[in-house]
């Protein structure tokens, strides 16, 4: 692992990277929140979209994905917060992505063992810098990556904020609104949260507990950086906690929580993809992209290798789609993706799907989580070919690899029906076009 000191940078492959700010699970540690900054010639965000975090995790070009949390571990494991970049499909415009992260709760120097580690696709390490300098400061540039001689570099930064997020913001351009004032009067109630499709991406995203205002970033100067004492690095390449075992479900647990560390696979044509074999049993997200192939599919496979059941049947040009895939116990997920581009599969904790408990909007293909009671569901599709709704609910013998499915639409076309639903459980949608769901009161 090529350790490197603060101010100090390194060459990386303009590839796909995933990096990782880790730190030391403690009693009473603040939360840290790891986000991305895709910075102009000026070191100033262009607008919204440049800032890529856990309520807005995917950047318009592709290019940044914030992927979340893995699973926390026990006291003195490590934890951390992952983002996802693709070098190559950078903007011009952009000259440097910032990683920076703020502590909700406490400040920087209450987060033992603080690091950014950067790897490849596989897990190869590519850049390790540790922050053994951190004391008050409530907001941090840990890194960046920027353009050098029509390649890309990361530089160490490691420089703290006292003054949070809002100090951040000052360098770095993002337009911070203060929030409205409350609704005066008597039993003034704070109103519940709308539910249904966020503003960034059409086909949805999840939407994450309403967060602080989140300003933009800058970048100090280079002469403010400094050297401290560098810790050891790590024996051995980061890995992150591995999951805890499942626990058998009770009333309640929510089956639709469980967490893991996510993970990116590239490819081109029909190739099989074997998951991590840490993933904990039961379900998980699936999401790909593929672009101008005529045909994109998922199917699930056996302890053999060999195909099981579709997951993702789509035939749209350009496909952005979600799916759902069971992982067994005892065995990796294993799948086979098929598509005549290049595509990218991510694998994710059901947590990043959205959900919803009386309304909700998607666009073609996408998995989402109803909370609501035994009732009826609406839905409303405009399109011109198959429209299918599958409803997944745990299964009734957690001891065996099984799930049980029912479904509750399949229609062509343009399409107004209603559907029983039994309760809460996944609803994967497939469609060729817009869609609407919505609970009848």
């Amino acid at each position: 692992m090529t350790q490197i000191p603060k101010g100090a940078n390194v060459a990386v492959p303009s590839q796909v990277l995933q990096v990782a700010v880790a730190w030391q699970v403690v009693p009473g540690a603040p939360e840290v929140d790891v986000s991305a900054l895709l910075l102009d010639g000026g070191g100033r965000v262009r607008g919204d979209t440049d800032l890529v975090f856990y309520n807005q995790v995917d950047h318009p070009s592709g290019a940044v994905r914030h992927l979340g949390k893995s699973a926390p571990g026990a006291p003195g494991s490590t934890a951390a917060d992952w983002l996802w970049l693709d070098l190559a499909r950078v903007e011009p415009g952009i000259d440097r992505i910032a990683v920076v992260a703020s502590a909700d709760g406490g400040a920087f120097g209450q987060v033992p063992a603080l690091d950014v580690r950067v790897t490849d696709v596989t897990g190869a390490p590519v850049a390790y810098f540790p922050i053994g300098d951190a004391t008050t400061e409530t907001a941090f540039v840990f890194g960046e990556f920027y353009r050098c001689a029509g390649g890309w570099r990361f530089r160490a930064v490691g420089q703290g904020y006292a003054s949070g997020l809002a100090g951040l913001a000052t360098d770095f351009g993002v337009v911070v609104e203060a929030p409205p004032p409350p609704i005066p009067g008597p039993g003034y109630v704070t109103p519940a949260p709308a539910y249904g499709s966020p503003a960034a991406p059409s086909y949805g995203f999840p939407a994450a507990p309403p967060a602080p205002p989140v300003p933009s970033y800058g970048s100090p100067a280079a002469s403010a950086y400094g050297s401290p004492t560098v810790p050891a690095a790590p024996s051995a390449p980061f890995a992150p906690p591995s999951p805890a075992a499942p626990v058998a479900p009770v009333a309640d647990v929510d089956p639709f929580s469980s967490s893991f560390r996510p993970s990116v696979h590239q490819g081109r044509g029909k190739e099989t993809v074997r998951c991590d074999p840490s993933l904990p049993p039961g379900w998980a997200l699936l999401e790909i992209e593929s672009y101008h192939s005529i045909s994109t599919t998922i199917e699930s496979c056996d302890a053999y290798g060999r195909a099981e059941d579709f997951l993702l049947m789509a035939y749209e040009d350009d496909v952005r789609a979600r799916t759902v895939a069971l992982v067994p116990r005892g065995r990796p997920l294993t799948l086979r993706v098929d598509a005549d581009t290049p595509w990218t599969l991510r694998v994710l904790p059901l947590t990043h799907a959205r959900r919803f408990d009386s309304h909700i909007e998607g666009l073609a293909h996408d998995l989402v989580v109803y909370d609501g009671p035994p009732g009826v569901l609406d839905f409303f599709h405009h399109g011109e070919s198959n429209f299918t709704v599958h409803h997944h609910t745990p299964p009734r013998e957690p001891e065996y690899d099984a799930e049980d499915q029912d479904m509750l639409v399949n229609e062509i076309g343009e399409v107004r029906v209603s559907a029983p639903v039994s309760g809460p459980g996944l609803l994967r949608i497939s469609g060729d076009g817009p869609w609407k769901c919505a609970v009848r009161r």
